[in-house]
């Protein structure tokens, strides 16, 4: 009995030492991890955490940035919920984002599709698509003048030719949104239409020889084949695109009011989108804590947008 006392009691002490030791090497291990992390948690505290919390906290005050912030509870949002301009900036967001999506989308779709094909010279198309989305809007706003400038614009001249009267464009409420979306599908369906062909260039070769061989059209196995199995791909790009309508803010800066903030979004306010609204409230009014509160307001209405359309992924997207 005396030796078996013995020997256990020597395992008991050999499995103590070695949990010791995996105890100290999982603490110098998660020391190490988190020293490895730490910039991004810094940033993530300093940047995104902190701010959004302090954002939170401002919208229940009046706060203007030069005197100390007075807690008003819900007064923001009520005050958001009776304010007409806050629906006239959702219903152009709204509005913004119906037209931009699919056209984006589609436009974006079919021009992947041709330039996935293996022809000479298809490297010079694809930069001339993506060069638009490397350029800044100030270069954009150059471009769309010279096209729809009300006196001098390419747009109006052509009317004029074709015997029709000239449009104010960017200047009448009826075309103001129509001509922003136009631009900005236009500036961005280069990076659209890169994330298409990544999609496209993933589909096996041999579902279209077999289709071929069963009689398949290009159509039919656009339809069949191509369609389905980019679907993943299709629904990122509504996801995003959904995101950018509802954060537009630059493209509506720039082209409705060339830098100055007390004209963008005109004319009367056909523009102003829910961003434009927002900067204006805060960075012009001083309305800090009224535009915490757009703030908080526009990121659960995103944040209900996405919900809805990852619930309604599983009737349309395919990931086998």
């Amino acid at each position: 009995m005396i030796p078996n006392e013995s020997s256990q009691t020597s395992l008991e002490k050999k499995q103590k030492v070695q949990a010791a030791g995996r105890s100290r090497y999982i603490r110098s291990e998660g020391r190490w991890g988190l020293l490895m992390v730490s910039p991004y948690l810094i940033h993530f505290l300093v940047f995104v955490a902190g701010p959004l919390a302090v954002s939170l906290y401002f919208s229940f005050t009046k706060y203007d940035m030069l005197t100390s912030p007075q807690w008003i509870g819900l007064g923001n949002y009520q005050q958001l919920f009776q304010e007409p301009l806050f629906w006239k900036s959702l219903w152009n967001t709204l509005y913004f984002a119906i037209l931009f999506v699919p056209i984006q989308t589609v436009l974006a779709l079919i021009l992947a599709v041709m330039l996935n094909q293996k022809l000479k010279g298809l490297k010079w198309f694809r930069m001339a698509h993506f060069i638009p989305v490397i350029s800044s809007w100030t270069v954009i706003l150059y471009v769309a003048d010279s096209i729809f400038n009300p006196r001098f614009g390419v747009a109006n001249s052509l009317l004029v030719k074709w015997g029709l009267d000239p449009q104010q464009w960017l200047n009448s409420e009826r075309w103001v949104i129509p001509l922003l979306v136009l631009i900005a599908v236009w500036k961005g369906i280069g990076y659209i239409m890169v994330l298409f062909l990544a999609g496209l260039q993933s589909v096996p070769g041999e579902l279209y020889e077999a289709a071929e061989i069963d009689g398949a059209g290009a159509f039919r196995k656009f339809r069949s084949i191509t369609v389905p199995l980019i679907s993943p791909t299709t629904f990122l790009v509504v996801i995003l695109s959904t995101i950018s309508t509802f954060q537009a803010f630059e493209q509506v800066y720039v082209m409705t009011g060339a830098g100055d903030i007390s004209s963008a979004g005109g004319p009367r306010n056909a523009s102003l989108v829910l961003m434009l609204y927002l900067y204006r409230e805060g960075f012009s009014f001083m309305h800090m804590g009224y535009a915490s509160a757009i703030a908080w307001v526009l990121f659960m209405i995103l944040f209900s947008l996405t919900l809805v359309q990852m619930k309604m992924q599983n009737r349309w997207v395919h990931y086998n």
